[in-house]
């Protein structure tokens, strides 16, 4: 290898050491923060009764379960060299076994909570009937089981491989028929992932669209949708194209690296392969710790929420804050009226 190869692959390898420990370490911490907030407001009780906020719920409940997994063994492994799952075989399973199961337990609760506002947002009072709780409890208890005897393949087939000699290291098994069925099964799921969510999101949109074009005197009559509604499926529609983004990428990244496996690489592009793979294995991580903000910028009432906790915690009351707000709202109010009463006049 020349000199100048050798120095851009050293500042691709010291690139890789620097995010993941210290840009990924702060995604993690932020994000345990921001999901533990975001389930307090959730549990208050003005939410307690939305369907959708209980797959919300859940799906914190699982992504806290990925980022003190899968996100902080990436960060000990790639960031300080901690490599504790090469050296036990119980460690190994767990460790890869969590990262399958809980990286498709939450897109499958995104889709869920997609069809339930598909459901609310629907014109039949008949198909709203659909949208509660019991079957979002009965089709969260079905999936969770389906993709944990799915993923129990990964407590079987993974274990400390040796490489060469003196050298072993927690992988699958290296037989060519598993290797093929773990990358080609997780292609697989993951494109389903995101042309459901694509789907779903566009359905519930459309439905949305119908009911801003109804007169806002009749709507009252045809739907059962809040603002808050409102604002929990923009929540929702954003979370998706996170995790459509971040998720698309790395799968592209698959699907190349599968194509052209046979491929002989030099020492560089080789290099090259394994700063892409680990850098957008971390992108991945971002949908998983940024819930507490999309909540925090898309939804009013999320914000509102927040704002109360927070004025709670400090002992201010948050009557003055909302007095001014009114008062506000009522100045507009009379301007508008003020404004529509000149131009009337003028007109005469």
């Amino acid at each position: 290898m020349s000199s100048s190869n050798l120095y851009f692959t050293t500042n691709l390898d010291n690139a890789i050491l620097y995010i993941y420990k210290y840009v990924l370490p702060v995604l993690y911490i932020l994000g345990n923060i921001g999901n533990l907030l975001s389930a307090l407001i959730f549990s208050k009780k003005s939410w307690k009764k939305n369907v959708c906020v209980f797959y919300f719920k859940i799906c914190l409940f699982f992504n806290t379960c990925y980022i003190n997994s899968t996100t902080l063994g990436l960060i000990l492994i790639n960031g300080f060299d901690v490599k504790s799952q090469n050296d036990s075989d119980i460690l190994c399973k767990i460790y890869l076994y969590s990262t399958f199961l809980f990286d498709t337990l939450t897109p499958t609760v995104l889709i869920l909570a997609s069809v339930d506002r598909l459901l609310i947002s629907s014109q039949n009072v008949d198909t709203r009937l659909y949208s509660s709780k019991r079957l979002a409890y009965f089709s969260i208890s079905i999936s969770t089981f389906f993709w944990i005897i799915f993923n129990l393949h990964i407590l079987i087939k993974v274990s400390i491989q040796q490489i060469y000699p003196s050298h072993y290291v927690c992988y699958y098994n290296l037989s060519k028929f598993y290797l093929d069925f773990v990358a080609y099964s997780s292609t697989v799921i993951h494109i389903m992932f995101f042309l459901l969510m694509i789907i779903l999101c566009i359905f519930a949109f459309k439905n949305v669209r119908r009911i801003r074009t109804i007169p806002r005197d009749k709507r009252h009559q045809i739907r059962s949708m809040t603002k808050k509604d409102f604002q929990l499926l923009r929540c929702l529609f954003v979370q998706d194209i996170l995790f459509i983004m971040f998720g698309m990428l790395i799968i592209i990244f698959y699907i190349y690296s599968t194509i052209t496996k046979n491929q002989v690489r030099m020492p560089l592009e080789q290099a090259i392969s394994n700063f892409f793979y680990k850098f957008l294995t971390c992108l991945y991580n971002i949908p998983y710790c940024t819930n507490f903000f999309v909540f925090m910028i898309v939804s009013k009432s999320f914000r509102h929420e927040l704002n109360r906790e927070i004025y709670k915690i400090i002992g201010k009351d948050l009557a003055p804050m909302r007095e001014e707000e009114n008062r506000q709202e009522v100045m507009a109010k009379n301007n508008i009226e003020i404004n529509v009463g000149s131009t009337i006049v003028l007109k005469d």
